[in-house]
């Protein structure tokens, strides 16, 4: 197992370096190219109490609605529900590109006893889901047991099979550098195909600071072992410039490699169609 380095930034510097970054980038930038891609990498959620059939059936639709390969507009990258709604997306998207993707582990939270957030997980990749968005035990975590979460994500990566494992680190929740670091480092240890800011579901969600941290641990571990690990920006991103920001970030610090679906989704329940709209004006 790797040993990563000690990570001493304050959230002032993450801001400032962030800020740096996004200055350089928008002096090159290409927006309809950049926007094109943003729309391919979007995970188009709706993780609401009142989901109905018929809300998750009229999402489908619209993900699938987007592409125009004249114009080389691509559709996004999944359709992200709870896991009651596996069965049902997966049937609509059968005949496409786009993924299905649950939140699952006792989303949002993640408080309920580990072997029944594994049957959550179980049930949701056996009714179709592609992708699995699970939530670490941040409590655990700020109490400074490691073991325990470390070995919750190596469990849950285990029973998502073929599946791609999201871990959410709730960074909002975690307060500090170090924490957000130690979370980071865990579940990329464990076994994450991704790591992702946040639920959407507190304040503050994902932030220029928090993601750089992610961003800074993936490039850290790639650099050691070669192995690419995903990055996910999730909660209350609806605004096209936000989706910039953070597709510069990942440019920058990543790389071009991980611009892609396969290393980089955006969570977002408005956005794509703001995004749609600023191409095609």
């Amino acid at each position: 197992m790797i040993e990563f380095s000690k990570y001493n930034y304050t959230y002032g510097e993450l801001a400032q370096r962030g800020n740096n970054i996004i200055e350089k980038e928008l002096q090159a930038l290409n927006k309809q190219k950049v926007l094109k891609r943003i729309l391919s990498l979007i995970d188009l959620t709706t993780l609401s109490g009142d989901d109905t059939e018929k809300r998750i059936t009229d999402l489908c639709n619209k993900a699938t609605s987007y592409e125009n390969k004249v114009t080389g507009i691509s559709n996004v990258a999944a359709v992200c529900v709870y896991p009651i709604f596996a069965k049902l997306v997966s049937s609509l998207l059968s005949s496409t590109e786009v993924k299905t993707a649950c939140v699952a582990g006792a989303f949002p939270s993640g408080q309920s006893p580990l072997n029944i957030r594994l049957l959550e997980v179980e049930d949701a990749v056996n009714n179709g889901a592609d992708d699995i968005d699970m939530v670490i035990s941040r409590g655990k975590l700020i109490e400074g047991n490691f073991n325990y979460v470390y070995n919750e994500v190596a469990a849950i990566k285990k029973k998502c099979g073929k599946a791609h494992l999201k871990v959410i680190l709730e960074t909002g929740e975690l307060g500090t550098v170090q924490n957000i670091r130690k979370a980071s480092e865990l579940s990329i240890l464990a076994g994450a195909d991704f790591i992702k800011t946040s639920t959407g579901k507190i304040q503050p969600a994902a932030t220029i600071e928090a993601f750089i941290i992610m961003l800074d641990t993936i490039k850290e571990y790639f650099d050691k072992t070669g192995i690419m690990i995903g990055i996910k920006p999730a909660g209350g991103i609806s605004d096209v410039d936000d989706a910039i920001n953070y597709y510069f970030l990942v440019s920058e610090i990543l790389g071009e490699k991980w611009l892609n679906n396969q290393y980089f989704r955006i969570g977002a329940s408005r956005l794509a169609d703001n995004v749609y709209a600023e191409i095609i004006k």
